[in-house]
């Protein structure tokens, strides 16, 4: 993955539908506040940093630190992994969610100080350097 450089602001003036704009733009606030960096374009997600990673199969590659993507049926948020956050997720309200994101279809109907400690917590993961399944390397 790789940024792209495209303007961030007219990215999120062009999704749709509305809701999801206005989710977009709430979590440009929180990650931006989070991260204390501002949001970069990586083709249709929105990243907070930058790093390297390298799994212990030789596969890596770079990716934002902290990301979401504002998808038509719901805001995609990426997190270390899922199962991570177990406690969090059975308080965040309601949502689905893959191996490492999160799905939240109505952003006004989850609980904002329990997705901040999530994100919060995957940026710790990351600066940490990963784990035993992956190496990362924060490259801003």
């Amino acid at each position: 993955m790789q940024k792209t450089g495209g303007s961030v602001a007219s990215f999120v003036a062009g999704v749709t539908p509305a809701k999801r704009r206005r989710d977009a733009e709430t979590m440009l606030a929180l990650m931006s506040e989070l991260t204390g960096r501002d949001p970069e374009l990586w083709g249709t997600i929105i990243g907070f940093g930058s790093c390297h990673y390298r799994y212990p199969t030789g596969t890596e590659g770079d990716m934002p630190v902290v990301a979401f993507a504002p998808r038509r049926e719901a805001t995609t948020v990426y997190l270390d992994r899922t199962d991570a956050h177990t406690a969090d997720l059975a308080q965040l309200g309601p949502h689905t969610t893959g191996v490492s994101c999160l799905y939240i279809k109505d952003l006004d109907a989850v609980d904002h100080d329990v997705l901040r400690r999530m994100i919060a917590a995957s940026e710790s993961f990351a600066r940490g350097g990963g784990d035993e399944n992956a190496e990362i390397t924060i490259t801003d």
